[in-house]
């Protein structure tokens, strides 16, 4: 049964991820009325799945890739509908519901066989932790690099003086930018907290050598590059243009600690 609700809320992201395509080329419009409870009800379907996938496995922790995939995209839905509560801004979509889509699709059309599993998961309860508090801050950087990319369409736009089509919908500039600040703002603590939790169980794991794992150093580096984009924004008054690079690269950064998984040592997934 869990896989069957995963599927339905496949099908309904499916919506968003049609809404985000035919965005791009200015069609929009029919499907846009359909498209927020669609991908709403989608969400739900989501997290009826991940409940009772817990409920079977008696483990909240995710034991697989998929089952990690699967839990990210389900926080990133919860990060835009709260984005869309606060701003009533549906341009993140652009960017999340094909990313969604195919996180959710990785999982619900996987293989059914016995997955791999990242041993730490299997004894550590204080992994729930880890792992909720650095998908969130996972979560916060991708908006943060979503309404950047966004920031610089929109830039483009305004001194090219176009008008009308899609791109004419966006937020206000002073909008994106806002959107991509408070995403850091709320994102950092949870990485942060997130990779104090890991280092903290991985080290009583594994010893000191673990911190020398790829996975680590890439995870400091991405850490350090959100601590710098963050400090410009307060102490150096960095907005616009220098702010949406430099959220680029820290995004850039996050994405290789994430796929830092398949060099390390201690911290891949592996068959049980």
């Amino acid at each position: 049964m869990p896989l069957f609700w995963l599927r339905v809320a496949l099908t309904l992201y499916g919506v968003g991820l049609i809404y985000a395509l035919a965005s791009v080329w200015g069609g929009r419009k029919i499907l846009t009325r359909i498209t927020m409870p669609a991908v709403g009800l989608g969400m739900t379907f989501h997290f009826v799945s991940l409940v009772e996938n817990a409920m079977l496995t008696r483990t909240w922790a995710p034991a697989s890739a998929h089952e990690l995939e699967s839990l990210l995209a389900f926080v990133l839905m919860v990060f835009f509908f709260m984005i869309y509560a606060r701003y009533q801004a549906t341009a993140p979509g652009l960017a999340v519901f094909p990313l969604v889509f195919l996180l959710t699709a990785s999982t619900a059309l996987g293989s059914s066989h016995a997955e791999p599993t990242l041993p730490i998961f299997v004894s550590a309860q204080w992994i729930y932790v880890h792992v909720a508090l650095i998908l969130i801050g996972y979560s916060a950087l991708l908006f943060s690099f979503a309404a950047s990319i966004l920031y610089l369409i929109q830039e483009k736009r305004l001194k090219s003086k176009s008008t009308g089509g899609f791109w004419a919908r966006l937020p206000a500039l002073a909008t994106i930018d806002e959107i991509g600040y408070k995403c850091l703002i709320w994102g950092f603590p949870f990485m942060t907290l997130g990779l104090i939790a890991g280092s903290v169980l991985a080290e009583a794991r594994y010893g000191p050598h673990y911190f020398a794992d790829p996975k680590i150093v890439l995870s400091i580096l991405m850490w350090v590059v959100y601590t710098v984009l963050l400090y410009t924004r307060w102490s150096a008054g960095w907005r616009g243009r220098r702010a949406a690079y430099l959220a680029t690269f820290a995004f850039a950064a996050a994405m290789l600690a994430w796929a830092a998984n398949n060099m390390s040592q201690m911290h891949r997934f592996i068959a049980p």
